[in-house]
């Protein structure tokens, strides 16, 4: 029996491959990108638990064929096509939505047809909207408003999610991430913009100087691989007492605390603040607040195990050890 994960060459989906496939998980890791030599390389000491197929979620023909070959039972679906640019949204307006809606009903197809045991969704905490209050916190009966087309793909995405699952009689779940940093995020097809974890380990390592026009800016970053472990600790469990977690660190993180962070790490970084915004608080510019990960605590007992130090260290570490600059 198999786990098939979609997206599963991407940052999120490398890293759930790795984990799964480092806990006894058999992986079938299906993506429009076939892997590449830092995914290779990423993967290397479990390659053996692992098969990559090259196909795309909106061919039904292909994912049959997928069941034909290897024996799911399991899926996690993690392909996406992420947007945060308006003018993307204005240009993909379709794309977007046929990769994220119709991929997403496809695979929900598949776990119909092969009665999966278990089936994740991988959303995100887009899908919750923008925060009324700049200290508003969300969880899992936070009322969804989700108002760019990558929250509102994803939310619709989760409702399929569940209404199949209830058609269909398999088990579910959709979770929302908070924003991941660490190893494996890059440029792909459907990934374009690269967090300031990326852009300033980069610089730092290189010996390149960072500039920064507001430090009090942030968002709840969690750690990749604490996204991983909590993605397979639903899997992996014998029942759910709900089909909706988020996971998360559960704090905000401010630029300042990063860079702070990254001092401590490389001294020698060279920081310059230009413009800093003064106002005590996170920034008025519109965001959504920090999820709140109690539930899977409460459910499950998950607890991140990367604070800000130690996630920051060991993603320049891992940068650092195979040259991964770009």
């Amino acid at each position: 029996m198999a786990t098939l994960i979609t997206g599963g060459t991407g940052f999120v989906g490398a890293n759930l491959v790795k984990d799964l496939a480092s806990n006894g998980h058999t992986v079938v890791s299906m993506d429009l990108n076939p892997p590449d030599p830092l995914m290779h390389n990423f993967i290397s000491e479990v390659a053996s638990n692992i098969s990559f197929v090259t196909g795309d979620i909106l061919d039904q023909q292909f994912l049959d064929n997928i069941q034909s070959t290897y024996n799911i039972d399991r899926i996690i679906h993690a392909a996406v096509y992420t947007v945060n640019q308006l003018d993307l949204e204005i240009e993909k307006s379709r794309e977007i939505i046929d990769i994220n809606v119709m991929g997403t009903t496809n695979l929900l197809e598949l776990a119909r047809k092969v009665q999966v045991e278990r089936f994740l969704y991988i959303s995100s905490g887009a899908a919750y909207g923008l925060a009324d209050e700049p200290d508003q916190t969300f969880n899992e009966t936070s009322v969804p408003r989700p108002d760019f087309l990558y929250g509102i793909t994803k939310y619709t995405s989760e409702l399929l999610t569940r209404r199949y699952s209830e058609l269909y009689g398999f088990s579910s779940a959709s979770i929302r991430l908070s924003t991941p940093f660490g190893p494996m995020e890059r440029v792909t097809n459907h990934r374009g913009v690269m967090s300031v974890f990326h852009q300033w380990t980069r610089s730092a390592i290189k010996g390149d100087s960072i500039e920064v026009s507001n430090t009090h800016t942030g968002r709840d970053y969690t750690y990749v691989s604490d996204i991983a472990d909590g993605v397979r600790t639903i899997l992996d469990a014998p029942a759910l007492a709900h089909d909706l977690f988020n996971v998360t660190s559960g704090r905000w993180i401010r630029y300042s605390e990063i860079l702070e962070s990254l001092q401590r790490i490389i001294p020698t970084v060279d920081i310059t603040v230009t413009n800093s915004n003064n106002s005590v608080g996170r920034s008025s510019e519109p965001s959504r607040g920090p999820l709140s990960g109690h539930r899977l605590n409460e459910d499950l007992g998950w607890v991140p195990q990367y604070d800000l130090d130690t996630g920051l260290n060991d993603y320049i570490n891992w940068r650092k050890t195979i040259g991964y600059l770009d």
